[in-house]
């Protein structure tokens, strides 16, 4: 990414609050901070981070729950979400949190180099998926307009206008013009010129003696 990715770090411990930060900010990252689930939720809505690193066990609730908040509000379920715990480790709640959503379950403790690892794991699929999305929406542009376009092609429908004599047509301002200008003009149609079988032997002698002039200049 060509901006700071945003984490928002979300923990009721001041003192793993603030050696969470101070980590992450090491590793390039502009860091976000919450100490309740209300906090996180508003902050989320606020500032849109990228990734969010959540305390499963928050004062006010769980970061489970906070967690399926964020999955279902179609304005933030695209963060990345990643569920922290050192107490709740066992493989049923470990479950239960990727169950509810998250993208990533963290067992503490863990090394600072470890935690920029995941963090930056999580980057690699952010970069992923925000490829992806941008591809999506280039075929969206690229297929409204083919649909744009499919509107605009042009078709001959209605009442024309016609001479009953020379065949001109005449069109929506009152000009009259050949019937082969008209058609081109209104569809995809290309012509070409050709002589018909009983038009052949109406006029053959008139062909052929075109053909002689024709030959002759």
């Amino acid at each position: 990414m060509a901006r700071r990715v945003k984490v928002l770090v979300a923990d009721d411990d001041p003192n793993v609050l603030l050696m969470t930060s101070m980590i992450l900010e090491s590793g390039g990252y502009r860091v976000l901070e919450a100490a309740t689930g209300k906090e996180c939720l508003e902050s989320v809505r606020l500032h849109r981070p990228d990734i969010v690193l959540l305390d499963v066990i928050l004062p006010d609730m769980s970061g489970v729950d906070v967690c399926c908040r964020i999955k279902h509000d179609e304005a933030s379920r695209r963060t990345l979400v990643m569920l922290v715990s050192g107490v709740r480790v066992s493989p049923e709640y470990q479950a239960e949190g990727l169950d509810g959503g998250a993208d990533a379950y963290i067992v503490k403790p863990l090394t600072s180099r470890e935690l920029l690892a995941r963090v930056q794991s999580m980057v690699r699929i952010k970069l992923a998926e925000d490829k992806l999305l941008q591809k999506e929406k280039e075929q969206e542009k690229l297929i409204e307009k083919l649909r744009e376009a499919l509107a605009e092609v042009k078709t001959l429908k209605g009442l024309i206008p016609i001479c009953a004599w020379c065949k001109n047509i005449r069109d929506d301002k009152g000009y009259w013009e050949r019937l082969e200008a008209y058609i081109s003009k209104h569809t995809d149609a290309v012509f070409t010129h050709s002589i018909c079988p009983t038009c052949l032997e109406k006029h053959q002698e008139e062909i052929r003696q075109l053909l002689v002039e024709d030959f002759q200049r």
